[in-house]
């Protein structure tokens, strides 16, 4: 079953997200959270391992949005351990944390929800939740093709099991 979260820009869906996680054993997957500095990072649920996403600095190796730099091995580190994932966990749920326009652009996390979203399609045992930024929601599904899923607003969270 694909679950989709969403909800309008800082509206709180990643720190839902990260809350509700806590104490879970069948929970893993990537959330892209804030740090300190206000700069946004990966990491990984289930093992709290961190890794730079956002940077300042203007190399080769960036991808550029809006005001946003994000480093290109970043978002290759991710996408690998989420296709790793998907072949080699037995956890119930799986997040990825966020499909937005850098995806829509075939970039990002593009890969890896390419990849994993079709295995989740009609899944009953193993479940993904995909954030998607409320007006990218329609052509979020379109484009990944997604013809089987439920909504989610934050506060639903706590009645997944």
């Amino acid at each position: 079953m694909i679950y989709i979260l969403t909800g309008a820009i800082r509206s709180g869906k990643t720190t839902t997200l990260l809350n509700w996680s806590k104490g879970r054993n069948d929970v893993d997957g990537l959330l892209c959270p804030d740090n300190e500095d206000k700069k946004r990072y990966f990491l990984k649920v289930k093992s709290l391992e961190e890794f730079q996403l956002e940077t300042k600095s203007d190399t080769e190796d960036i991808l550029k949005i809006g005001p946003f730099r994000f480093l290109k091995s970043a978002f290759k580190k991710a996408n690998d351990f989420l296709i790793t994932f998907t072949s080699e966990n037995e956890n119930q749920y799986l997040i990825l944390d966020e499909l937005g326009k850098l995806e829509l652009k075939n970039e990002g996390l593009h890969l890896a929800a390419e990849r994993v979203i079709p295995e989740f399609l009609n899944n009953d045992k193993q479940h993904l939740i995909l954030v998607v930024r409320d007006y990218l929601l329609d052509d979020i599904i379109e484009h990944y093709n997604i013809s089987e899923y439920r909504i989610l607003k934050k506060e639903d969270l706590s009645n997944l099991e």
